[in-house]
């Protein structure tokens, strides 16, 4: 598992390079570059140890975003480079490549395994804010397969839907400044449809 480093620092600082890529995203629901505030994190587990997965949940313009993000030694093995949000340098790692973790093959497989065995997340460690987490919902009785399913990232965590051809749930639980509990859907898990000869249809999961 991906080791947690204590005091450790990171250069540049999320908060120097969030705000921008948050601005630059279709689904931002604000104008211009905004002041993002952090409200909590949950954290996924790389059974390899080697990419770091978290989530941050922050509030900007009054509307709270899910940043799904995965931290890695080395560039991902594409050509693709959409999903990187920045390069960084860890005081204890050393030079991280920061990815939209919705571009990152591990972090969808550690979803689906969370949504498959209705498992949860794992604490950030982080101090200073209440305390969140993620749980799987599975709802289907099949198995969630990777090339079976689509993963729908909810960036502005709402409500679950509720419709038959939804196979899981990723559900996330926060605290307020008033430190009431509240909760949304953070990822949505379909099932393929079926081609003529009965196998899924290949489909990208919902752009980030």
């Amino acid at each position: 598992m991906a080791k947690i480093h204590p005091g450790a620092t990171l250069t540049p600082h999320f908060r120097d390079f969030l705000p921008a890529w948050l601005a630059g995203r279709p689904w931002y629901a604000g104008t211009g570059t905004p002041v993002v505030r952090p409200v909590g994190y949950l954290r996924f587990e790389d059974p390899a140890g080697e990419v770091g997965m978290e989530t941050h949940l922050v509030e900007a313009g009054g509307v709270l975003y899910q940043i799904p993000m995965t931290y890695r030694g080395a560039p991902l093995s594409t050509t693709d480079t959409s999903g990187l949000i920045a390069t960084a340098e860890h005081s204890v790692l050393g030079t991280r490549y920061i990815y939209d973790a919705q571009a990152d093959p591990v972090w969808r497989e550690q979803l689906l395994r969370i949504v498959d065995t209705n498992g949860m997340s794992e604490p950030s460690g982080k101090r200073g804010f209440g305390p969140a987490d993620a749980r799987g919902v599975r709802r289907s009785a099949l198995p969630l397969v990777r090339e079976q399913v689509t993963v729908e990232v909810v960036r502005i965590p709402t409500p679950p839907p509720d419709d038959a051809e939804v196979a899981g749930l990723l559900m996330g639980t926060w605290h307020t400044d008033s430190g009431e509990t509240a909760s949304g859907c953070l990822a949505v898990v379909r099932h393929r449809p079926a081609g003529p000869s009965g196998a899924a249809r290949p489909s990208a999961s919902t752009p980030g």
